[in-house]
């Protein structure tokens, strides 16, 4: 079992770097539904190649992204219709986030490379009121379940890699060559903090190695 281990993930890393897909694009339409219809102004913090600000512009008056890499939001222009009304920025969060106010907010596996209570602060008191704050971020697995519920990611991940590849491999898409690290904050631990910060918040453990968080605005 020691010697068999170590090649199963080793065959698992080769399969997933054949047919990579994007596990926080998954979760861009579930974003979408969580928000009216239309609204005015948003902001996508850690926008990286602009997958989720092209989607925002189709509900939004105008949409700004905000990303710390130069490289990656060169490509998001690139990749943007001029036409669209989107605007994007290099700049670190939380402190480059601009004054807005903003109807909707989004941040997408973001979260755990900034300081979190800062962060979600700031999110807050750029928020206009009624406005909507919609989160997919990562944590720290640490409980029980939260072991349990990657399990079932892993087993998951290969048949969604093979339904999303057609069984062939593919091209890694732009999104997913931003630098990643790993989070440092648990689940439970992000929940206290953002109730306090986010009294309301709705927090969800998800597939796929991911939470959730929305809150509004009153």
């Amino acid at each position: 079992m020691t010697t068999l281990m170590p090649r199963v993930l080793s065959a698992l890393d080769r399969f997933h770097a054949a047919r990579p897909w994007d596990h926080n694009a998954h979760y861009h339409r579930w974003m979408l539904r969580q928000l009216p219809k239309r609204f005015g102004k948003a902001l996508d913090v850690g926008c990286g190649s602009g997958d989720l600000v092209r989607l925002l512009a189709g509900r939004a008056g105008s949409v700004h992204g905000l990303d710390a890499d130069p490289a990656i939001v060169a490509r998001a222009q690139e990749l943007t219709d001029p036409a669209t009304p989107v605007t994007y920025q290099v700049g670190e969060a939380p402190k480059g986030i601009p004054p807005g106010p903003y109807d909707v907010i989004t941040c997408v596996a973001t979260l755990h490379h900034l300081p979190f209570t800062e962060t979600l602060t700031r999110f807050r008191d750029r928020l206009a009121p009624g406005g909507t704050l919609v989160i997919v971020g990562v944590a720290k697995p640490e409980t029980l379940g939260d072991q349990l519920l990657a399990m079932v990611s892993a087993v998951l991940n290969v048949a969604m890699a093979l339904l999303k590849n057609r069984g062939r491999g593919a091209a890694r898409p732009v999104a997913m060559t931003a630098k990643v690290r790993p989070a440092d904050m648990s689940f439970p631990d992000i929940a206290r903090e953002a109730h306090r910060v986010l009294p309301g918040a709705r927090l969800r453990r998800r597939l796929f190695w991911r939470y959730t968080l929305v809150w509004q605005r009153s």
